[in-house]
């Protein structure tokens, strides 16, 4: 992560920070603002609402940095705030758009599924990637809020356990247990639906692909997948988190660890709007 590539020690950052240096401010949240963002656009499924959704987390940072004691790294300090701020925030009309994973593959396994020649397949790869990615999307936002940010962190991201235990205020083990239970509930579910998974599973994305974009309903965004603007979740996923209990999930882990994650923002990015905010020094009192 970021956090590990700043050149001043990230104390120093915070005491000058806290002494009213911009600069340095910019700095310690800038090395945050690309992980806080992708997880929020995995929580959310939408880029402007994940915007927002950042925000408000950094502003929650900002105003809370004087209360940081050291007692933990400032890394898991930073996550206990953001997702706290993701799990309180107002709900967005994706999550409930779908009240379980059951009717979530009935609104699936409605859409057509045209036959494709071979030749068709491979000129849309474009659309089937934008129709697989926002199928997997739309599978997390049938998760409860808890069990999706645990997913994304723990699973996604692969983030270590003892920081996840930290950040949801739960033992090890029971963070863990919960986990687990998600995982398995989850990855059940693309095995009974997914046709990544087993080729006789009704859902065939490139066929949905073509059946949705056909009725308006996706559009092919061909800056999602283009690098000069996009890496991959694997990116962030970290090393040091505890390996998948069980080895045949990691399978699925790879579908979503391949999902685009935004790394370089506009000139003027929310971290930017907060810092040069003439009423910065409020956030401090």
């Amino acid at each position: 992560m970021s956090e590990y590539n700043t050149k001043a020690p990230t104390q120093l950052l915070i005491k000058n920070s806290l002494d009213g240096d911009k600069h340095a401010l910019n700095e310690l949240i800038k090395m945050h603002e690309p992980f806080i963002y992708n997880v929020a656009w995995k929580y959310t499924n939408d880029e402007n609402e994940a915007k927002d959704l950042t925000q408000e987390a950094l502003i929650k940072i900002i105003t809370k940095l004087s209360s940081f004691e050291g007692k933990s790294s400032f890394r898991t300090w930073v996550y206990k705030i953001v997702f706290n701020q993701f799990l309180q925030t107002k709900r967005r009309p994706l999550e409930d758009r779908w009240d379980s994973l059951d009717s979530f593959a009935d609104e699936l396994n409605a859409i057509p599924s045209p036959e494709l020649s071979a030749e068709e397949e491979q000129e849309q790869m474009l659309r089937t990637k934008t129709g697989r990615t926002r199928c997997m999307s739309g599978m997390l936002m049938c998760l409860t809020r808890e069990q999706r940010l645990m997913y994304l962190l723990g699973e996604v991201f692969r983030v270590d356990h003892h920081i996840g235990a930290e950040v949801f205020g739960l033992s090890k083990q029971n963070y863990r247990v919960r986990l687990s239970r998600t995982r398995k509930e989850f990855h059940a579910f693309m095995n009974r639906q997914c046709g990544l998974v087993k080729l006789n599973n009704p859902c065939r994305c490139s066929k949905k692909a073509k059946a949705m974009e056909a009725a308006g309903k996706m559009q092919t965004n061909a800056k999602l997948f283009d690098p000069e603007f996009y890496s991959t979740i694997t990116e962030f996923a970290e090393k040091v988190g505890d390996e998948v209990a069980d080895t045949v999930d990691r399978k699925y882990l790879e579908f979503f660890q391949k999902h685009p994650s935004k790394t370089n923002f506009d000139v003027n990015t929310v971290v930017d709007e907060i810092v040069n905010d003439k009423d910065l020094h409020k956030y401090f009192n």
